[in-house]
This record gives structure tokens, sequence and C-alpha cells, in this order.
């Protein structure tokens, strides 16, 4: 087991490396000149080479990347163009504030996704199984962006029962998930967020547990006497290594955010700062941003494919 967990975290190692290399080159693929946004337009020549050389962009690209590899080796990301902050705490604060609906979505869409799903499987054909299918249709299809509108006018608008937008009442810098005067501003980002990954986790638990269920073995454990609940319990064992694969593949594109739902709910998570970033051209922040949420993606799968390997040890390779 050892062994394999290190073969996989140095298999990671060129993998982060690859992503460094495409964080640090997409952003210059787009037009435009970072430094234009920082002068006015009466600004000359001379002002321009000037904020190029403070910025570092008066040097080739690979002299580029690699200053801007070795300094973030180290934790220094570089200085936001906009705000003139550290981009590793631009980023972390803004990750923090993304966790709380990601996590959220986690709690609400992942467990009754699974129940949901594993009810259809155990059911296929019948009322549970058209009932949970149904569900799962209708979250991978409708927009989750307009999901978020609708849910704005329905509980903001109308009923006045949750806020539409913002972290809460005294911003964003003290948000309590354990009081409700903050928490009441979450649930409606959170309920938006989980729309997508409950529908894709519901199918899939269905397909696996399903495919399960129609193996030999399961007929043999019908033969010894084993009750219905029993031999599910032994389909969604043997099911949960190919549903955590997808959990945890839902679960990174959570934590890089949504530009679209942050941006309709005002949340100033990861997607709402790259989106500022975007607009604004800040070079450093935008690679920043990506470079951290592309390794917490690479991170998050390799959690997730040493812990299949511990519920079921025959996915070992080699």
């Amino acid at each position: 087991m050892w062994l394999y967990a290190a073969r996989r975290i140095l298999l990671a190692i060129p993998i982060a490396l690859g992503v460094t290399v495409i964080c640090f080159g997409l952003v210059y693929l787009a037009p435009g000149d970072p430094v234009q946004t920082l002068l006015p337009p009466d600004a000359t020549q001379a002002d321009v080479a000037y904020l190029k050389q403070v910025y570092g962009f008066d040097k080739p690209i690979p002299i580029q990347y690699l200053k801007w590899l070795s300094r973030a080796a180290t934790g220094d990301l570089g200085t936001s163009i906009q705000t003139n902050r550290p981009v590793l705490t631009e980023v972390t604060r803004a990750l923090s504030h993304t966790l709380i609906v990601s996590v959220g979505a986690v709690i609400v869409a992942f467990p009754l996704a699974f129940m949901l799903g594993t009810l259809a499987a155990f059911y296929v054909g019948r009322a549970p199984d058209r009932l949970a299918t149904g569900i799962s249709v209708i979250g991978v299809s409708v927009p989750n962006y307009w999901l978020g509108i609708v849910l704005i006018i329905v509980f903001a608008v109308q009923l006045r029962v949750l806020p539409a937008t913002g972290m809460g009442p005294e911003g964003s810098d003290s948000f309590d998930v354990t009081r409700w005067a903050q928490l009441k501003y979450a649930i409606l980002p959170v309920i938006t967020t989980a729309t997508v990954p409950l529908g894709i986790i519901m199918r899939s638990t269905r397909a696996a547990v399903a495919e399960i269920l129609t193996q030999d073995f399961i007929q043999t454990l019908h033969a010894k006497g084993l009750g219905r609940i029993a031999v599910l319990r032994h389909a969604v064992r043997n099911a949960l290594p190919q549903v955590l694969a997808v959990m945890g593949l839902q679960f990174g594109y959570l934590v890089g955010g949504s530009i679209l739902i942050e941006t309709i709910f005002t949340w100033p998570g990861t997607g709402f700062l790259m989106s500022k970033a975007i607009l604004t051209r800040d070079i450093p922040l935008l690679q920043g941003a990506m470079l951290i949420l592309a390794l917490c993606f690479v991170a998050i799968n390799l959690a997730v494919d040493l812990l299949q390997t511990t519920i079921d040890p025959r996915i070992k390779r080699g």
C-alpha cells in the first residue's frame, strides 16, 4: 500500500509541472496588454517600459516562466496588478469562500445522490427508478445559472425569506456558518451548485450498482440465502470505488468554483476572482488562481485514488 501511494505521488509531480506550463502559458493567448490597464491614456512609452520592468513582462516568456516557477515553488505567486496585494493571499481567501459553497454542495448532493442512485438500481424499471432518473436528468440538463436566477426571484424577491447576493451583513471577512444571519446567504448558492453533481453522481451510482447486481456472484449470494438488503450491501461495496472516482471529479470541479454562479450571487470565491482577473488582465492573479485550483484538483484525485485502493486493493496496478 505504501509503495503504491509513493508511486502515485511521484507520478503526480510531472502532472503538476505540466499544470504550471499550461497555467502560465494560457493567459498570454488573450489579446491586450495588462500594463495598459494601470496607465492613463496619455502615458508615455517610458512609463509603459518601467511598469513592464517592475512586473517582469520585459523578459522573454521562457525566462518569465522559469522565474515564476522558482518563486511559486517557495509560495510566492507574485503581486496582483489591480489590488497590489500578494496573489497567494487573494487566492487563498477566495478559495476559503468557495469551499463554504462547495462543501455545502457536497453535504447536500453526495449522500442524496448516492442513496437515490442505489434505490434506483435496486428497483430498476419501477417507480423509484423512474423518479430518480427524472431527478438526475433535470439536475444535469437545467443550466445552473438559470436555476440560480429562478431561486433568487422566488425566495429573495417574491417570498423574501432568503438574501439574494453577498456573503453576509458583516461582509466576507467574518463569515460564520454557525450563525443563521450569515448561513442563510449560502443556502441559494449551495442549492444551485449542488444540482449538477446531484444528477451526475446519481446516474453513475445507479449504473454502477445495477451492473454489480447482474453479476454472477450476486446470484450466488441469493442462493446462499442472503436477504435482499444484505445482497444490496455487497453490491454497494463493490460499486463504491467507481462511485468515489466520480465524486472526486465532481468535488474537484466544485472547488474550482463556478464563475457564473458566483457572479450571479456576488459570492467572492475563486470563480468570481478569476472573472475579475480576466476582465482586468491581471496576469499574476489569474496565473496564481489557475495554478492553485489545478493543484487542488490533482491533489483531490490523488486522494480519491488512494482511498479507492484502501477500499478495494484489487484496483492496485503493478
